[in-house]
């Protein structure tokens, strides 16, 4: 029987933005003991909220600062979710301080450090699990997903192959060749669903390289990308701001012999949907994690 949750207080934070109109949204469950053990609750105020994820923590050591973290879409547990990720740390970091967290998830243990920023938004960065990438398979993988992108082949910079990149979650990069591509975005979603169930994606990674890049204290080597993320599975048509998918990135980005050294790129995602979102993935040739930076800023309630 699932427990009664109109009363759980849910927190609404935005990540990867200093605005609460832009990033992406998340809900945060600092105290969600009472619905440790009921899966179905946790997803029903996930639903209830409507954003792409809402965290939970259902385990607490408040000494060591670790806790036990649980992510559920508006229609199922997520393993790992980088923006819910950021904007829990930084609900912890309001209302405990900055330092050092550790979150025990289904992927892993993911340790995030907050800062406070001055006047503006608290800052946390969090380290990934280990990543990886693979090739994807062309007619398994990469065709019936541009199938259903309504993308050609032509459509794909052939500089970045589509390759499946994990960071506690797998999900399909696909490099536009053009940002007009990149902004015209309008897929069929049950055939785009279909596929990611077929082959567990968590997210479609769609980017775009820009040239050049931002100044040099902003980003090394010029890397600069735009993305977009189908996220179907979870009932939402897009991610604004996608924090594991970021994570994964990295890999991807070590995998194809792009990091000889330590790495700044910075992502911009969200802008296509009028919640711009700023996302700093830092990548080095020797590490197979991933770190991710971002601010996060509480959303007042309305009524």
């Amino acid at each position: 029987m699932t427990a009664p949750t109109t009363d759980i207080d849910v927190l609404h934070y935005s990540a990867f933005t200093t605005h609460p109109d832009g990033g992406n949204p998340a809900g945060v469950v600092l105290d969600a003991a009472a619905l440790a053990d009921d899966d179905a609750a946790m997803t029903a105020v996930a639903a209830r909220v409507g954003y792409s994820e809402t965290a939970f923590i259902t385990e607490r050591d408040e000494a060591a600062r670790r806790y036990r973290l649980r992510y559920f879409s508006p229609l199922a547990e997520v393993a790992f979710c980088g923006h819910a990720t950021i904007a829990t740390a930084v609900a912890l970091a309001d209302r405990d301080g900055p330092g050092e967290l550790i979150f025990d998830t289904a992927s892993g243990e993911i340790r995030v450090e907050t800062t406070a920023d001055g006047d503006g938004p608290s800052r946390a960065t969090l380290t990934s699990v280990p990543t990886r990438s693979r090739p994807a398979d062309p007619g398994a993988e990469v065709e019936p997903t541009l199938a259903a992108l309504r993308w050609s082949a032509d459509d794909l910079d052939p500089a970045l192959p589509p390759h499946v990149a994990f960071a506690g979650n797998d999900h399909l990069v696909l490099a536009a060749v053009t940002r007009e591509r990149l902004a015209d975005l309008d897929y069929d979603y049950e055939a785009l669903e279909a596929v990611m169930r077929r082959r567990g994606w968590t997210t479609v990674h769609l980017v775009w390289r820009e040239a050049g890049g931002g100044s040099a204290d902003e980003v090394t080597n010029g890397f600069v990308f735009h993305a977009r993320d189908p996220f179907p599975v979870g009932g939402v048509v897009e991610d604004p701001a996608t924090g594991a998918a970021a994570a994964a990135f990295g890999g991807y980005l070590r995998a194809l012999g792009l990091v000889d050294g330590p790495t700044r790129v910075r992502i911009r995602q969200g802008e296509d949907m009028g919640r711009p979102s700023d996302l700093l993935l830092d990548v080095t040739p020797d590490e197979p994690r991933a770190r991710v930076s971002g601010q996060a800023v509480r959303i007042p309630r309305s009524g």
